[in-house]
C-alpha cells in the first residue's frame, strides 16, 4: 500500500482512502487506480488536465459522482493554467476544457454537471484576478465533494429503513466511497444499515468485464466488516430462486425524468429478475444524478468500450483471436421495475420525479 499523498490534510472523503482529493495547493489531482485493487492501493498524481481526462477515460477513477468530483478538480486545474489570461481568453479556456472532459466519458450525468456549474462560476469571475479566480474555483470544488459525501450519507439513512432488521441484500457494481466523494449510494444503504446495527448480509455481483463487485465492492466491504459474498452475473436468478436474496441495492449514472435509470450493463437483467421473484429493488442516487433534462431512458446515450476489456484480462487474451466482442458500459432499467429511488430527498417514487417524488 501506498500512504494516501495529501501530506497530513483530511480527506474529504472522511476515510482513510479516497476515490480523488485536491492537494491544499490546488495544483494536483490524487487519484486512487482503482485497476490496481484489491491488489495495490496506489494514487495516480494529476498535475494538469490531460491527465484528469485520461484518469476518468481509462477508469482509474468510476462512478459518477466520483467522476463528476474529479471533472470539478479537473475545472481548478485548469483556472489554475489560465491565472494570466484576459477574462474572455479565460473563459474560452474552461470551456475547451470542459468540453473536453465531459466527452471522456458520456452516460454519468454527474460529470456534466460539475462541469456546468464550473463554466457557470468562471462567468461569474472571469473579471476578478486570475489567482482569485482559482481559488473561488478550488472552494467549489472541494464544496461539491463535501456535499456528495453528505448527500451519500443522508440517503444512506433513508434506504436503510427499507431494509429489514435481518436482510440479505444483492448489489452490482460498486457503489461505495471508491465511487463517490465518500461513504457510498448503495453501499452508503448498506453501511447505513450496518452502522444502525441490522443484521446485514450482502451477495455482491462480481460485474464484468472489469470485475468492480469482485475486486472494489468486497475490497470496501470486507474492511469495513460487513460479510460480503461475492458470485458471478449469471448466478443471480439461482439466488434469487433460492430464497438468498431479500433486497437489490444498486446505484445509477443517470436517472432520466421519467425515472429510467442507466446504471452497470447486468443491471436491467437483475431487475427483470428480482421482479419475478417479488424482490424489491433499491435504485440508490443522489439528487445530482438526476437528469430531468433527459425526458426517458431511451434518450441516454449508452457509452460503449474497447471490445479489449471482453477479449482480454489483465494482459491475457480470453478469446479466439479475430473474435468479435461487443462491450456496452450501461443498460437502461425501466422505472417500472424500481420500488424506490432514494436520494437525500428521500425514497421516492421513480415515475413521479418530475413532481418532487411521491
Amino acid at each position: 500500500m501506498t500512504l494516501p499523498p495529501w501530506h497530513g490534510q483530511q480527506a474529504l472523503s472522511g476515510a482513510a482512502y479516497s476515490a480523488v482529493e485536491l492537494d491544499e495547493d490546488d495544483r494536483r489531482v490524487y487519484v486512487l487506480d482503482q485497476r490496481l485493487l484489491p491488489l495495490e492501493e496506489r494514487y495516480r498524481i494529476c498535475t494538469d488536465v490531460a491527465g484528469v481526462v485520461t484518469s476518468i477515460g481509462d477508469m482509474v477513477v468510476r462512478g459518477a459522482p466520483a467522476i463528476g468530483i474529479t471533472a470539478a478538480y479537473g475545472m481548478v486545474v485548469a483556472a489554475g493554467d489560465g491565472v494570466t489570461l484576459e477574462a474572455a481568453d479565460y473563459l474560452s479556456h474552461l470551456h475547451g476544457v470542459g468540453a473536453t472532459l465531459m466527452a471522456s466519458r458520456p452516460t454519468a450525468v454527474n460529470l456534466a454537471w460539475a462541469v456546468q456549474q464550473g463554466l457557470a462560476l468562471a462567468s461569474q469571475h472571469r473579471q476578478e484576478p486570475g489567482t482569485e479566480r482559482w481559488q473561488q474555483m478550488a472552494a467549489w470544488a472541494r464544496q461539491i465533494h463535501r456535499d456528495d459525501v453528505a448527500a451519500c450519507r443522508q440517503l444512506g439513512q433513508i434506504g436503510a429503513a427499507c431494509l429489514g432488521d435481518k436482510t440479505t441484500v444483492l448489489t452490482h457494481c460498486n457503489t461505495g466511497a471508491l465511487a463517490t466523494g465518500g461513504y457510498g449510494t448503495a453501499l452508503g444503504v448498506i453501511r447505513a444499515a450496518w452502522e444502525a446495527n441490522k443484521d446485514v448480509q450482502v451477495y455482491a455481483c462480481e460485474t464484468r468485464p472489469y470485475l468492480q463487485g469482485a475486486r472494489l465492492t468486497a475490497w470496501e466491504l470486507h474492511r469495513d466488516g460487513i460479510p460480503v459474498t461475492v458470485i458471478s452475473d449469471s448466478m443471480v436468478g439461482h439466488c434469487m430462486s433460492q430464497g438468498r436474496i431479500d433486497a437489490v441495492v444498486v446505484g445509477a449514472d443517470r436517472v432520466a425524468k421519467n425515472g429510467d435509470v442507466a446504471n452497470k450493463i447486468g443491471t436491467y437483467g437483475i431487475a427483470c429478475l428480482a421482479k419475478l421473484h417479488d424482490i424489491p429493488l433499491y435504485v440508490a442516487v443522489p439528487w445530482s444524478t438526476v437528469d430531468l433534462a433527459t425526458p426517458t431512458g431511451a434518450d441516454i446515450r449508452l457509452e460503449e468500450r474497447d471490445p479489449i476489456e471482453l477479449t482480454q484480462f489483465a494482459g491475457q487474451r480470453l478469446t479466439p483471436a479475430g473474435v468479435a466482442a461487443y462491450n456496452p458500459a450501461f443498460d437502461i432499467t425501466p422505472a417500472r421495475l424500481i420500488e424506490a429511488l432514494v436520494t437525500e430527498k428521500g425514497a421516492l417514487d421513480p415515475r413521479g420525479l418530475d413532481r418532487g417524488g411521491c
